[in-house]
């Protein structure tokens, strides 16, 4: 039975590291197959006791952790050294920074357990996440090579947003993991240890490209080709969010893709050439629905148009119309505050939302800065103001992060 998105809600809020003990041992029952969780970590102190604490706090308790530090310039290494010392189960190792796919390597190179099972260091996990994996993956077929679990967007406080990834593509799934990426993210699989002795680790290729993104999509695609994935239909992952995160840089995340699709045409050239356009026409759209988050509507508007040059059917999506509309909403919204700006207060400079002022009132979102007590403002500014309101006060469109405008009046 999947929890509650509200209990889901209670538990990605739990304290970061209130619940690890004191001192963890690393002695558990033999009969339990070692489980060897890898964290690769780059600047990752705002997150990474989180993390760890979600890891360590699972029910099933015979794994081992192994945090690579990927040349971190924070605390982010003094952080995971504290916890180790509290529980024996968590083990750092440092090198220069190599990229992600090299800091899994080395994690997986110096593991010991026979199911390997990745997470990013801002992501989390729900307490029962490798134990429902491990009962999974010990009553399927041998030539299951992956579990996978659902997983559910958090932002950058740990609370849930409105994404999610719930597939039950299982099975021989190599041709639609080529369509989509079904699997959402880096977090929620657990992964066969033998599969990565036949099919190899994660390729450093795409650091050395500079076209980091897709190292776990090319992982997938590689063990899918070989073997046969199972899901977990739950929501035991929580999927972060961050604007500044390289989930977000749409350049490097298209080369990669490009990188990956073009290696995997190469050695398939039997499969369909549409099936390959499908899958340019979904990243499209995911990289429309990134962009949109983050307000570049012009750039969202533009993976949009590409999606639907690639694949004509993707103009019979509801998603498709839902993102465009909500692009052209909110460029017109931005094109009417700055003719406000132009014709009402044409010496008028943007200010920051600190910045101190004589009168201030809050009109929803939008903050008017006056450089005159308020009492001050003349009929025809308060008309002005009033114009502003209506047009914005008591609009919102759904999904939109707040934003301010502050206005100086002369």
């Amino acid at each position: 039975m999947n929890k509650p998105v509200k209990v889901m809600e209670i538990e990605l809020r739990r304290p970061l590291m209130k619940e690890i003990s004191p001192k963890a041992t690393g002695q558990f029952a033999s009969d339990k197959p070692l489980v060897s969780v890898i964290v690769p970590a780059y600047n990752a102190e705002a997150y990474i006791a989180h993390t760890l604490n979600s890891v360590l706090s699972q029910t099933y308790k015979n794994i081992e952790v192994i945090v690579v530090d990927d040349g971190s310039h924070d605390g982010t290494a003094q952080i995971v050294e504290t916890i180790a010392q509290r529980d024996d189960r968590v083990t750092l190792l440092r090198q220069p920074n190599s990229g992600v796919a090299a800091a899994r390597n080395l994690a997986i190179q110096k593991s010991r357990g026979e199911y390997i099972a990745p997470v990013d260091a801002d992501d989390i996990w729900y307490p029962q996440k490798i134990e429902k994996q491990v009962h999974c993956m010990l009553h399927a077929e041998p030539s299951t090579g992956l579990v996978y679990a659902w997983s559910v967007h958090i932002d950058e406080r740990g609370l849930l947003t409105a994404g999610f990834n719930a597939s039950d593509i299982e099975g021989d799934v190599f041709v639609a993991l080529i369509m989509s990426n079904f699997i959402g993210n880096a977090s929620s699989a657990l992964i066969r240890r033998v599969c990565l002795g036949k099919v190899g680790g994660y390729s450093t290729r795409f650091f050395e490209q500079n076209a980091q993104g897709c190292e776990d999509r090319d992982l997938y695609l590689r063990i899918a080709a070989s073997y046969k994935f199972r899901v977990v239909k739950e929501f035991l992952v929580g999927y972060r969010k961050v604007n500044s995160s390289m989930s977000l840089n749409y350049r490097s995340m298209e080369k990669s893709y490009l990188s990956v699709m073009g290696d995997v045409r190469q050695r398939y050239p039997n499969i369909p050439p549409f099936i390959y356009r499908w899958s340019r026409s979904d990243y499209c759209l995911y990289l429309g629905s990134q962009s949109n988050v983050c307000g570049h509507y012009w750039k969202s508007i533009h993976y949009l148009y590409k999606a639907a040059l690639m694949s004509p059917a993707f103009l019979l999506y509801p998603e498709f119309y839902r993102l465009l509309r909500g692009c052209v909403l909110r460029l017109a919204k931005q094109a009417v505050v700055h003719a406000i700006r132009a014709v009402f207060y044409p010496s008028a400079r943007t200010e920051e939302k600190d910045c101190p002022a004589h009168g201030e009132f809050e009109l929803f979102n939008i903050i008017i800065h006056s450089s005159r007590p308020l009492t001050g403002l003349s009929k025809l500014q308060r008309i002005r103001l009033q114009r502003i309101h209506r047009l914005f006060g008591r609009r919102k469109l759904s999904g939109e992060r707040e934003f301010y405008r502050s206005v100086s009046i002369a």
